[in-house]
């Protein structure tokens, strides 16, 4: 196959081309192929590809949980260090716990951030085990029908699957609750008794006094800062959408302790173990302005496998009517209805906009209710 006619057919370079169609009375010896958009792949190929992709989404996810680590680290290394040198006699200062507090804040939100890039690769890991290695597991082998548009999503647009208040939530109720706690005793310990046990609670606030701001200020902010730390983790719990943690499974825990049980409406509300994300992926909506309008809705209905509907319309430059093709599809096939209007008609318009919400058709079911 020359060049020009590679380009017009969207066959990729290095991918054999189909051989010639076996006679009706030849046996079917060959190993079957999976195709797809042009490509054509054995099943042994593609289960190959997908077991290094997965290698590689575990490799990176574990490179980004050990930076969690890393950073939980920093934070607990500066706290010993600093707690050290307050209760020192001769150097023994309160306002070192103070500026430590600041940096283990630091340190709470840079590992919220590497957290939300961890949960990027997580979520891909995750997605393959449940929908690719589990169903191998569990014949006949039947995926989920949207695993693979939304992996595929996924590495064409990566996007964050976490929000930062989770994240913070997470970390902080995880790790950094206990680094503040004890540094909040630190530092009443620290005032109280140094340099020597304070008499009354009058002489406290007089030590608890930093440069010029009072004491009573300086206690008031400490208790508003962790009262806030503390509100924002309650607040986070009901957020879950984080894919790289092990829930409790739901109905397993002794009655005391079940989700069910304690919180009954956030039980049906999803706080049960995460098996695989579940979400609206992006829908778009194509308009097609055209001459080719038949040979380009035969190649969408069965090659993209998507209804298309046509309506009339007219250029009101040139006066002349002209057929609009309106089809809705996913984000990760623009490129191939793009291949394919191209092809066929290059002088045709593609207009592709979002869709709030595309029902029925192949899309969500009529009816479905989207969660909000």
């Amino acid at each position: 196959m020359d060049e020009q006619t590679r380009s017009k057919v969207n066959i990729p370079y290095n991918v054999p081309e189909a051989g010639p169609t076996p006679t009706p009375h030849e046996a079917p010896t060959a190993e079957p192929v999976w195709t797809f958009r042009g490509y054509r792949l054995k099943a042994s190929e593609f289960n190959q590809a997908m077991v290094h992709f997965f290698r590689s989404q575990v490799s990176r996810a574990d490179a980004w949980r050990q930076r969690l680590d890393m950073t939980t680290n920093w934070a607990v290394l500066t706290t010993g260090a600093t707690i050290s040198v307050a209760f020192t006699r001769e150097l023994g200062n309160h306002s070192v716990i103070i500026l430590n507090t600041l940096l283990v804040t630091l340190f709470l939100f840079i590992e919220a951030r590497r957290y939300r890039f961890y949960e990027v690769w997580s979520t891909r890991v995750r997605l393959m085990e449940t929908d690719f290695f589990a169903s191998m597991l569990v014949p006949p082998f039947q995926p989920a029908a949207d695993w693979a548009e939304s992996l595929a999503e996924n590495l064409l647009q990566p996007h964050f699957t976490i929000s930062l208040a989770e994240a913070l939530g997470r970390r902080y109720r995880r790790n950094y609750i206990w680094i503040y706690l004890i540094l909040a005793v630190a530092w009443l310990a620290n005032v109280w008794m140094y340099p020597a046990p304070v008499q009354s609670f009058a002489e406290f606030l007089d030590r608890a006094a930093l440069g010029p701001l009072p004491g009573w200020v300086t206690l008031a902010l400490g208790v508003l800062f962790n009262v806030a730390m503390l509100v924002m983790g309650l607040l986070t719990v009901t957020l879950q959408e984080a894919a790289g943690e092990v829930w409790p499974r739901y109905g397993t825990a002794p009655d005391l302790f079940r989700i069910e049980k304690v919180f009954p409406k956030q039980a049906q509300k999803g706080w049960r173990a995460w098996f695989r994300r579940s979400y609206q992926r992006e829908q778009l909506l194509a308009l097609i302005i055209t001459d080719q309008a038949q040979a380009i809705s035969e190649k969408i209905l069965h090659e993209m496998k998507r209804g298309v509907t046509a309506l009339s319309g007219t250029g009101m430059y040139t006066g002349q009517t002209r057929t609009v093709l309106m089809c809705a599809l996913t984000v990760t096939e623009v490129g191939q209805l793009r291949s394919i209007v191209g092809a066929l008609d290059p002088k045709a318009v593609l207009i592709v906009s979002p869709a709030r919400e595309v029902s029925g058709g192949g899309f969500t079911p009529l009816g479905d209710k989207l969660d909000s």
